[in-house]
């Protein structure tokens, strides 16, 4: 075994000492949070809580759980995210597979069309007009349609296919007198397990904590996200402290702001526990995923 110099002892050390100051700096969040959702309001907003809970109290979940607009939010977020991952990745596939063979006609007017709509878009009042002109408007698909497919999820999966799928296998099945679609689903998409993964988790995270298309495209509340229910109560808290300041009855909005308090440290963490509990699933796709995939060619 090789012999750590000074210099290398230093290194480790100075690396480990960075790595858990980057451990504490994700996680502090996370155990705040936890820790304002079974603490009492008034001490939350005192300063009082910083890491451990104090006066422990579950009311807040039980209000979530009681909250009918907020398992509304839970289901539709849902059904969002599972049906913009499926179209994502209907759309994403195919299109990556193909810019990632030699052999496609014009494959560089191709990339550099889809490079011009990263850089350019039409803005937000064309896209505004485009989705309500589409009749999409309070509708799911408003949630699932507009940035189904991202240029930089083609480059990545491009990449991702250009390096394991090599063209000698594509040949070889060729001359056995596989056609491109049985090329595709029975060769390429098998080999894909990894990229697929990790597209999905990202596409699905955005969505999954998405509320700016909801605000422009939805005015029914009952097909609101759970990111805009959650942001209509941290609104009903900031609104319920204006009024108590002008003085107009403070029992009642002291007692609307102390519900939103409780309420609104529980529904983050009923938000973000899917995820937390999808990922270390797909964490071993994930670290593949991302190398692989990021290389160019």
């Amino acid at each position: 075994m090789k012999r750590e110099s000074a210099t290398d002892k230093i290194f480790i050390i100075c690396n480990t000492i960075f790595i858990l100051f980057l451990i504490v700096i994700v996680m502090y969040p996370l155990i705040y949070i936890v820790s304002a959702s079974i603490s009492n309001p008034t001490l939350v907003n005192s300063g009082q809580v910083w890491f451990f809970p104090k006066d422990i109290t579950w009311e807040g979940y039980v209000r979530v759980f009681q909250n009918g607009d907020i398992w509304n939010g839970y289901k539709n977020t849902i059904i969002y995210t599972i049906g913009g991952v499926i179209v994502h990745l209907i759309i994403l596939l195919p299109s990556a597979y193909a810019v990632s063979r030699t052999d496609i006609p014009f494959k560089k007017a191709i990339m550099w069309f889809f490079l011009f709509t990263m850089f350019f878009n039409g803005g937000l009042i064309p896209t505004y007009l485009l989705i309500r002109d589409l009749g999409m408007i309070d509708t799911t698909w408003a949630m699932i349609v507009p940035n189904a497919l991202g240029v930089w999820s083609v480059i990545v999966a491009r990449a991702f296919f250009q390096q394991n799928v090599p063209n000698e296998l594509v040949e070889a099945a060729e001359i056995d007198g596989a056609t491109d679609f049985y090329i595709f689903f029975k060769l390429v998409l098998p080999l894909s397990a990894p990229i697929i993964a990790v597209m999905a988790l990202f596409h699905g995270v955005g969505i999954w904590n998405q509320y700016f298309n909801a605000l422009m495209y939805l005015n029914d509340s009952s097909l609101y996200p759970l990111q805009l229910i959650l942001r209509e109560i941290l609104i009903l808290n900031e609104m319920s402290a204006d009024m108590m300041m002008s003085g107009q009855d403070l029992e009642s909005f002291a007692e609307q702001a102390r519900i939103a308090d409780i309420i609104k440290y529980a529904v983050m963490i009923v938000a973000a526990l899917p995820l937390l509990i999808v990922y270390p699933f797909l964490q071993k796709y994930f670290v593949k995923g991302v190398l692989v995939g990021s290389i160019k060619e």
